[in-house]
């Protein structure tokens, strides 16, 4: 029987990615994300999944190492990973936007027009720099990106940036800093992707079981979201 290893990513996307695989008749039992095993093997039904950080489930699709993989838009764009992506899941909605203190805010106009050119030339705290310099450059500003991996919300706090470009879902952990959303650079939903050699080689084994994640995604209040026709 063909082996199929499916990248799952920990945290927020963990607990619908296992309804999801459960409901299109996947195995799922006893996969846990907060178990010590990362690589759990249902060899009887030829699947084994890999518990992966969230940012790096596009890099083990990318190289093979697992032939599909569920993964954030928001990590898929940072990562820029050369995989296909084959299906919007409808579930983990977030938005991917720009913060500035609400004081900030008001000096620049609030909401009589807060304009983004005012922010040219500043620094902003992103878990993201590459889907933040790209933003910044359509735009035509130029800001000093300063990478951070966690608490985005504190460098406006202690004068490290100036803002901050990080995801939001309610919007109440930017409230509680006193951080106000002034621009969405993008919006982001979990994806089905696959390794673009699987998808060819095992073409037969991913088109039954993507079917089946497509056909049980079941998301709520998510609207559409263009797919990128087979490329990032």
């Amino acid at each position: 029987m063909a082996l199929l290893t499916i990248a799952l990513s920990k945290g927020k996307l963990a607990a619908a990615t296992i309804r999801l695989l459960a409901q299109a008749g996947l195995p799922a039992e006893g996969l846990e994300e907060d178990g010590r095993r990362l690589l759990i093997s249902y060899d009887g039904q030829g699947i084994r999944y890999l518990w992966c950080r969230p940012t790096d489930v596009p890099t083990y699709v990318e190289y093979g190492a697992a032939d599909l993989g569920v993964a954030g838009k928001d990590s898929l764009l940072e990562a820029g990973a050369e995989v296909f992506e084959l299906a919007d899941l409808r579930f983990g909605f977030c938005r991917l936007v720009v913060a500035v203190p609400r004081q900030t805010w008001r000096e620049m106009g609030g909401e009589k027009g807060f304009d983004l050119r005012n922010l040219h030339g500043r620094r902003v705290a992103t878990k993201f720099p590459r889907v933040t310099e790209g933003y910044f450059r359509s735009l035509g500003l130029q800001v000093e990106i300063v990478r951070l991996h966690g608490n985005i919300e504190l460098a406006p706090q202690v004068g490290l940036a100036e803002m901050i470009v990080d995801l939001v879902s309610t919007g109440q952990t930017l409230a509680a800093n006193d951080l106000v959303a002034v621009a969405e650079v993008a919006t982001s939903t979990a994806r089905l992707i696959a390794n673009r050699a699987s998808f060819h080689l095992k073409h037969q084994l991913l088109h039954r079981v993507v079917a089946s994640l497509k056909e049980n995604a079941r998301g709520e209040n998510v609207e559409d979201a263009p797919l990128d026709n087979g490329s990032r």
